[in-house]
């Protein structure tokens, strides 16, 4: 709820945002000299008409839109496209914007995260422009500058973590980028979509660190269910002992039980236990 909450809030700044830009965007007057300019550029097209109109008319695609230039001015407060509009001839630039989805990878950066342990990471980005205008009027190259925020943001955001978290915590640390990283070029007119964390390379003696105290951390464990085992397989004997005890046939039925399995062996070899009491007997004399 608090993550949708944030969501919102975020959504309803950048509404704002946009509306103001649109505000100021078509504000500025041309002037007398502007405006005579693009009277004559139209009477010019308007008498040339049947040569000039391959030069007024404009085609976008779907995925694009055209930002239209009226001596250096932008002219609308809206994009235009996809498909057909018009420009006037000496007067009129304009700039086309992709909206499609872009994607990029993130160098390896050298980051010493909070616990003092050098890693390299890289990661991958993807961002689409969501408001046209501004990626052209408010910034000179938006998937340039994107591309160098994500790198330093990566290297701020992994700078708070230790190595735990960043080896456990994938998620959490992809969602602060974009965060960060949407919040940063909202004024550019981008929207970050989507940030993943693709590696983690460790230097090699903390790898070789890492496994030695996992190896030794399993052994450890091995040797105290090892114990376990000692210590439950003796008082099994006890109580057997104990049981064979109050019933002297039972030690005889036993040993009958073992040679019954031995002989199923068909092993050349029989012991036969022979009591304490004449052994004792003998050792006496």
């Amino acid at each position: 709820m608090e993550m949708e909450s944030n969501m919102e809030a975020g959504l309803k700044q950048r509404c704002k945002s946009k509306d103001e830009l649109i505000t100021d965007v078509g504000s500025g007057s041309l002037g007398c000299c502007g405006w005579f300019l693009v009277i004559l550029s139209g009477l010019f097209t308007f008498l040339t008409f049947p040569f000039t109109i391959w030069f007024c008319i404009k085609i976008v695609q779907e995925y694009e839109r055209a930002v239209i230039f009226r001596l250096g001015r932008i002219t609308d407060r809206k994009a235009k496209g996809p498909g057909i509009f018009f420009v006037l001839p000496c007067t009129d630039s304009f700039v086309k914007v992709d909206l499609r989805t872009v994607s990029f990878d993130i160098p390896p950066q050298e980051i010493l995260t909070k616990d003092s342990v050098t890693v390299c990471v890289d990661g991958v980005v993807y961002f689409r422009v969501s408001d046209p205008i501004s990626s052209v009027a408010n910034v000179s190259d938006a998937d340039e500058s994107t591309r160098l925020l994500a790198q330093t943001t990566l290297r701020n955001v992994l700078g708070t973590k230790n190595l735990a978290e960043l080896l456990s915590d994938r998620e959490s640390i992809s969602h602060s980028m974009q965060a960060s990283l949407d919040e940063a070029t909202d004024p550019w007119g981008i929207m970050v979509e989507r940030v993943e964390i693709k590696d983690v390379k460790l230097p090699q003696q903390l790898q070789r660190a890492m496994a030695a105290e996992a190896e030794a951390t399993r052994e450890a464990r091995a040797k105290v269910i090892a114990a376990e085992g000692e210590m439950n397989a003796s008082r099994a004997l006890k109580e057997a002992s104990l049981v064979i005890a109050e019933s002297p046939s039972g030690l005889q039925l036993r040993y009958l039980q073992t040679l019954s399995t031995i002989a199923a062996e068909k092993n050349s070899t029989i012991i036969f236990p022979l009591p304490m009491d004449i052994i004792s007997h003998f050792m006496k004399k």
